[in-house]
Parts: C-alpha cells; structure tokens; sequence
C-alpha cells in the first residue's frame, strides 16, 4: 500500500485537501511549465487505495488489455489498445462496485480487519487500476524470441521455457528503475511527457468543473472527441482504408515504379503522402500531441544479389547455427536502402545519446551522485510523495540479482532451445545498465510488479495459442492475399536475429561484409550534439538551439520498420500545430484540452477498433472498392535495377 501510495500521491487533488511545498509557501510550483499547468499540487492521504475493486478492476483491464494488444500485434497494421481506453472503462464499473458491494466491516477490531467497499470509487484506485492496464498496453519484447524461434526458425521452444525468458526478461526493468529512481524519477526536470495526457483525463474524470462562459469543460470537450473519433474511425478503418496513406504521387503515377517508391507511404519514402487516419498517426511515435538500388526502397527483408527473398532456412544447420558452405552457396545477404540507413542511423543514436546526456546533464548527473544519500532541495511534487514510505532500494537490488540468476540458469539448462550463452546474459545486462541512464534521461525530458507478471503470462498464452491455431502465422510467402496475419514486427526481430546472430557481425558490417562503411555512423552521432553544445555556447541567447536534442531527431527512426513514412509526416504535421502553434499562441486552450484531446483520439480509435474486428473481422466481412486499398501504390515494393524479374512488377 505505501509503494502505491507513492505512485499516486502527486495525480490526485479533493475537496479536503492541503497544500505542502518545499519552501512553505503557496504559490510554489513546478519549475516545468507543462507540469505546472497539468498536475495539482495538492493532496489527500486519507484515500483508500487497495481495495478489493481495486485488485478486481485491475486485474481485469490488465488481463483484456494483454489479450487484445497480443493478439492485434501479429496483424499487418498492428493495433495498440492504450491504457487510456481501459482508464475511461473502469469508471462506470468503480462506480457501480461501490454502490451495490456490501460496505460490512469483517473482522472489526481486529488487527486485520478489512471492507471490500470502503466508500466512494476514487481518484486514488483509478490511478492504481490504470497502472495494473498499463502493464498490459505495451507489448512484451521477449515475445519476439518466442516468434522467431517457433515460427521463423521453426525450432522446439516448450512454453515453460518461454514463460521463465519472458518473465524475468519483463521484471528485470525493475531492478534498473529502482536503482536509478533518485536520477530518473525524483528530480523535477524528468517530467516524462507522456504522462501528463492520464494526469489530465484523471482530472477531467474526478474533478468538479464549471463550464467556462461560451466553452465546454474538460469532461464535455473528453466526451464529444471520443465520440467523434468512435465514429469516424469507422472510414479508415473499415470503409474507407486509403485515409491510411493518401498517397497522391501514385495516383498520377499509376505504371511508374520510381514515382511509385517516392510517394508510397506504406512501401516508399512517402513525399507528399499523409494520412488522415489517428492509428497510423500514433500506431509507433505515440501521440503527436549503403545498398544499391536493385532491392525494394522501403523493405524490412533480406535479399540475394539479385534481389530475391534470401532463403535464410537454407543456411541454418540442425544446431541451429549457421552453415558456412551453404552460406558461399547462397551468397551474401543485402538489405534494402532504407534497412541499411535504419542501421546506420541507430549506430549513430547510440553514440548521439551518450554524448548528448553528458553535455547538457552531465553537471546535473553529478550534483545528483554527490547529493544522492543527502538530503536535497525538491519540487512540490516531490515532497508531496516523500509523505509516504518508499520502498527500500535493496529489494530491486534483489529482484535484479534474482532475474539474472535465472535467465542465465535458464539459458544454461535449455541452452538447445535458446541458443544463448551465459557471458551473453551478462553482457546483455551490462549494455542495458549502460544505456539506461541517458536513454532514461532522453524519455522523461522529451517523451510497478503483480501487473507486470499478469501480462507476461496473459500475452505468452495468446500468442502461443494464435501460433498453434492460425495456419502459416507470419509467413508471407504462404498467406494468402489480403490476410491480416503477416507480423511486421515480428519480422523485423527475425531479420535482426539473422544479422546479429546467426550471419555474425563481421559478414555484415566488418571487413566480411559489404556494409561496413555503416560503422562511420558511431562516428557522426557523437559529433552531431556536440556541434549543438557548440552552437549553444557560442550564441547563448538563442534558447532555441539547446531545444535541438539530436538523440531525439536520430532515434525517431529506430520504430522504422515496421513503421512507415506516413506515420511521420502525419505525425510531425499534428505535433507541430500542438506543440508549438498551440502551446504558443493559444496556452489557455492548449493547457485545458491538448492531452484531454489526445486521451479522447486514443479511446475513441481503441474502442472502434476492437468493435469492427469483433462485428466484422471474425466473420471476414470485406468492403471492396477503389478506396479499399490502404495505399494504392502496387508498384512501390518492385526494383528498379534493369533485368530483375519480380512476380507482379514490370520488367526494366
């Protein structure tokens, strides 16, 4: 209960309340003007917070949640169902649990005396509930494993092993955030920007709110957004598909394969492409608030020299490791042009990182180590929370040490399933411990356990059942046209797998390969900031160059692919008329309704989705027209290298 508490503390505001600050006086409060304009500084120890409608409410969303997001993650526009839809969904039935659940007093006077219905459902249990869905909303990375073992590889993986890597690998992020809470969670500036989008819709759903003269209050203008994205997504997804990606150098275009590559923006560089559909907008970015040219433009694959489909099965022995004479049969592997620019682009985010955090933090980072076991001057926020007892830094320590004794126990023991040995365990640990400071640093400047167990195993079941159950499941190769169950993602980690592990480093960006000239990249993402710090010294008055934060600028590529490029031109195009045009001109709206607005796109589009799919999609109930292809750009995947011959595209 005190580790929720701590949670909460800062999200939530009441009639009765009071008011603390680290100085005493009432007007102090966050030095982020985002913060301060969205999060209260007021709060209500006496609030109940683990209930039994607590544990129920959050078990369930966390369970759907896992279930639904699993399962539309394997389709070829995946679909992420948002915490946010499950946090407007609880509130009728906290609502309804607390006026028909007896409120009797079991055990009364007693030391362990309890009440399943302890008054009014409040903001406080909402939060924690919505924490619970969280867990569920993102995606377990270590599935991934689990797909290209089985699917890709189509090796024997038992779900038992499965279950241990995708527990411990989901826990593991604990011991991190524990250790590095005092840098990443307790000082002010980390302010992590997502958040605020639940701290706003918390308070439009609990707050009382008098309707401004001529305007409408948070709830309302919640109310009438959801609605309008409830219906509209019924056009794109469903009707109307190419809202997706209006792509209109195709439509000019129709027989011309380059046109087709440039203005794709599902399967080319997407110029002049936009979509007008809120899913592919916030699908990978989430809410806006060194090859030659004979291989397809924009390809997650692996090629051959001559632009076929690289038969990767046929280079992998029974031990599942690579075989070198079946390898100089079949030829080296070549990307596409955009696979090798995402890999140089991420070896530069890398290096860009590093660099960026300790010029612009680096002297904070230190004034932080030194204070750390001192006491430190904090935001309201802050001493707000220091209110209720933390939990005690060594069980992370502990559930860190416990996760790396078992996953290296595991990959020991089933080493003929895993394929990876034990220095990889700790090797992997190192590298992630490294970089999850000033990647830390990055996110909660610019964008806790039982949960987290739920999904894990919730989202193991439905892809193990969606694995055994849907024939050919991710081989594009088989599937017929048109199916939905081709695993973008899923893919993508594939390939990595082939490029990372099985191929080896050297044959690919060593002195083996032919991409090795991608290594420079390092080099220029640890110039790039440095070049901004200069600027900065150098024109000090001009604020706006420290506002460049290249990590950022590199790192937004690293979702492509799966990602498209009409994912970004959407996305740039909202973030700027909401990040700049309105947060600047119009802050009274912006402060009122931006992420109320965000929250609404997102439940509105979540709860469409799922009720297509459900009316719809099980039953393979098809619209067919022109405005039924969500792109409508058939060339864009072709070469363009004169005499390669690809089924479907003309001859050059």
């Amino acid at each position: 209960m005190e580790a929720t508490q701590e949670i909460t503390a800062p999200l939530i505001q009441k009639n009765e309340q009071y008011r603390l600050d680290a100085s005493g006086n009432e007007n102090d409060d966050s030095l982020i003007e985002q913060v301060a304009l969205t999060v209260p500084v007021t709060d209500d120890p006496t609030l109940p917070v683990v209930t039994f409608r607590m544990w129920t409410l959050g078990t369930l969303a966390c369970v759907v949640l896992s279930f639904l997001n699993q399962f539309f993650w394997y389709r070829r526009e995946p679909l992420t169902i948002t915490s946010i839809s499950a946090q407007i969904a609880v509130v009728p039935l906290g609502h309804l649990m607390a006026s028909v659940i007896t409120n009797r007093v079991f055990f009364k006077g007693q030391k362990w005396e309890f009440t399943l219905n302890p008054g009014p459902f409040n903001v406080k249990e909402h939060v924690l509930i919505t924490i619970f869905a969280n867990s569920g909303a993102g995606n377990v990375y270590a599935i991934h494993i689990v797909s290209a073992v089985k699917i890709f590889y189509r090796k024997n993986l038992t779900f038992l092993v499965s279950l241990i890597v995708v527990i411990t690998t989901q826990v593991l992020g604990f011991g991190w955030a524990g250790i590095l809470r005092r840098y990443l969670v307790e000082p002010a500036a980390m302010w992590w920007p997502h958040n605020l989008v639940q701290v706003s819709l918390f308070r439009a759903l609990h707050e009382r709110e008098e309707r401004p003269k001529g305007g409408l209050t948070r709830n309302q203008f919640f109310l009438i957004t959801f609605l309008c994205s409830f219906a509209y997504y019924v056009l794109p997804g469903y009707l109307f598909p190419m809202l997706t990606s209006l792509s209109w150098l195709c439509w000019i275009f129709p027989t011309s394969v380059i046109a087709q590559q440039l203005g794709s923006g599902l399967h080319g560089l997407g110029v002049g492409a936009i979509g007008l559909d809120w899913s592919s907008i916030s699908a990978y970015l989430g809410s806006p608030l060194a090859s030659p040219w004979t291989f397809p433009i924009f390809s997650d694959g692996l090629f051959t020299s001559s632009g076929q489909d690289y038969n990767i099965s046929a280079i992998v022995d029974s031990n599942f490791h690579i075989d070198l004479e079946a390898y100089e049969r079949e030829g080296r592997i070549y990307f596409s042009t955009f696979f090798a620019i995402y890999y140089a682009v991420s070896f530069a985010c890398l290096t860009a990182t590093i660099v960026h955090v300790l010029l612009f933090h680096g002297s904070e980072l230190w004034q932080l180590s030194k204070s750390a076991f001192q006491d430190k001057k904090m935001d309201v926020h802050t001493k707000l929370m220091r209110k209720y007892k933390q939990v005690p830094e060594w069980w992370f320590t502990c559930i860190l040490l416990v996760n790396i004794a078992a996953i290296i126990f595991t990959s020991t023991y089933y080493n003929d399933q895993l394929q990876l040995p034990w220095w990889g365990v700790l090797l992997a640990c190192v590298l992630a411990f490294f970089f999850t400071l000033p990647i830390g640093v990055i996110t909660a400047t610019t964008n806790q356990i039982v949960g987290t167990l739920i999904s894990a195993v919730v989202h193991l079941g439905t892809a193990w059942w969606l694995m055994d159950t849907i024939p050919d499941i991710c081989d594009r190769s088989v599937l017929p046209a048109g199916s939905p169950w081709t695993c973008p993602s899923d893919h993508v980690f594939y390939n990595a797998s082939v490029i990372w592990g099985l191929i080896g480093v050297r044959r690919i960006f060593g002195d083996l390969g032919y991409y090795s000239t991608i290594n420079w990249f390092f080099l220029a993402g640890a110039i790039a900031p440095l070049l901004v710090w200069l600027a900065h010294k150098a024109f000090p008055n001009q604020q706006w160059i420290r506002l460049i934060t290249m990590p950022v600028f590199l790192g937004a590529t690293i979702y492509m692919p799966p990602a498209t490029a009409v994912n970004y031109t959407s996305w740039i195009i909202i973030g700027f008329f909401s990040g700049f045009v309105a947060y600047r001109y119009y802050r009274k709206w912006w402060s009122r309704h931006n992420y109320v607005l965000s929250g609404a796109l997102d439940a509105g589009l979540a709860f469409m989705a799922v009720l297509l799919y459900l009316c719809l999609g099980m039953e393979n109930v098809v619209f067919e027209w022109w405005g039924g292809d969500s792109d409508g750009c058939p060339l864009a995947s072709c070469p363009t290298a004169e005499g390669i011959v690809v089924k479907g595209c003309p001859v050059i």
